[in-house]
């Protein structure tokens, strides 16, 4: 049943908003109608015939003939509505967060989505990835850190990085350590061809024969970048001190400063530093071995020359270090600082908890 129409009396200003708005090309539809049906009842029209011209039904245009005759041009604005209760309110992220603090059910190493869910016992596993994802939470990914315990921290550092920028005058800079234990791995090569005859995938064989290992021992020239290399069978101080004799005889009568990290087969070598009192050896601190230029190349060395490749010898993979280390001082440059700004990352509160 339509209620009884309500009479709409129009004040100048109304009738020229709302006929504004029935000329706008970008008024709202459900807009237009509502200024159409109250310019057509001002007129004097009946309900039913408004309703024919606009194209709704008649209780709508009692609903806004009222609305308007009650409240004006406000009454033509859609009313807040409340919308649907959430299911999942901050109560909710407060439990997930809180679970999160406490270890893993036992025999899992981490937190899952599902285990999230499980344990929560009445929220579902798709709300607790939305709101992994929206805090930038990842229960996979994984941190790692490496604290100095060393008292002289900030006296060995200071000395290194002074080297670095500031070496003596005709003095020479090196950063010398080994790199243990490098596999001659054999594995079967091959690629992927596409119909057309390209090649679209390489890649290797899971199965793979030894043939043996060779340790790497290599001095960076910090000056120029350039490297010196040889190979041992094994990393013992012997072979260390055979290693900074050549060294030595590559920079004769030059003063060498020799950054090492704090492995044993590096120290307690007095006997042999009197006897070349031209090398003075610096060492990185404890557990600050990051500090030595020489980890930078053999990072280097591993990405550009031993990852994915295949030797049939143990010839064969010094041929292919010493041909690599031949390649890259022919183009040789000195490690630069290129990071404008140093910014610590702290942990939050500086707490690490060690499950």
């Amino acid at each position: 049943m339509i209620p009884e129409a309500r009479e709409v009396h129009l004040s100048r200003k109304d009738r020229k908003v709302l006929e504004a708005c029935c000329r706008s090309p970008v008024t709202l539809q459900r807009d237009l109608k509502r200024a159409r049906i109250v310019l057509l009842a001002a007129d004097g029209r009946s309900t039913r015939s408004i309703a024919k011209e606009v194209g709704v039904q008649p209780r709508i245009v009692s609903l806004w003939r009222h609305r308007y005759a009650d409240h004006g041009l406000e009454g033509l604005q859609d009313k807040p509505r409340p919308g649907k209760q959430p299911i999942y309110t901050k109560t909710t992220d407060k439990r997930i967060l809180k679970l999160l603090d406490k270890p893993p059910p036992q025999g899992f190493a981490r937190w899952t989505g599902p285990l999230l869910a499980e344990a929560l016992g009445d929220v579902d596993v798709q709300y607790v990835w939305r709101f992994l994802r929206s805090h930038k939470i990842d229960l996979v990914a994984r941190k790692s850190w490496c604290e100095s315990n060393d008292p002289n921290f900030t006296a060995k550092a200071a000395d290194v990085v002074g080297l670095y920028v500031a070496p003596p005058a005709k003095a020479i800079v090196l950063c010398v350590d080994e790199k243990p234990s490098i596999q001659a791995l054999e594995r079967a090569q091959g690629y992927l061809k596409l119909p057309n005859g390209r090649r679209a995938l390489t890649g290797q064989s899971h199965d793979y024969k030894r043939h043996g290992t060779t340790t790497l021992f290599a001095a960076l020239e910090v000056a120029t970048g350039k490297i010196i290399a040889t190979h041992s069978k094994r990393r013992r101080r012997v072979e260390f001190l055979d290693f900074m004799n050549s060294v030595t005889a590559a920079f004769p009568n030059r003063k060498l400063h020799v950054i090492l990290d704090n492995l044993n087969t590096h120290k307690k070598n007095e006997d042999w530093l009197k006897a070349h009192p031209n090398v003075q050896f610096h060492f990185t601190p404890t557990s600050a071995s990051w500090l030595n230029q020489v980890e930078v190349w053999f990072s280097i060395l591993q990405g550009q020359s031993l990852s994915g490749t295949s030797f049939t010898s143990l010839k064969q993979l010094q041929e292919h270090i010493d041909a690599y280390v031949n390649a890259y001082n022919d183009r040789a440059e000195p490690f630069v600082w290129t990071k404008k700004k140093v910014r610590q990352r702290r942990f939050k509160g500086r707490r690490i908890t060690q499950l």
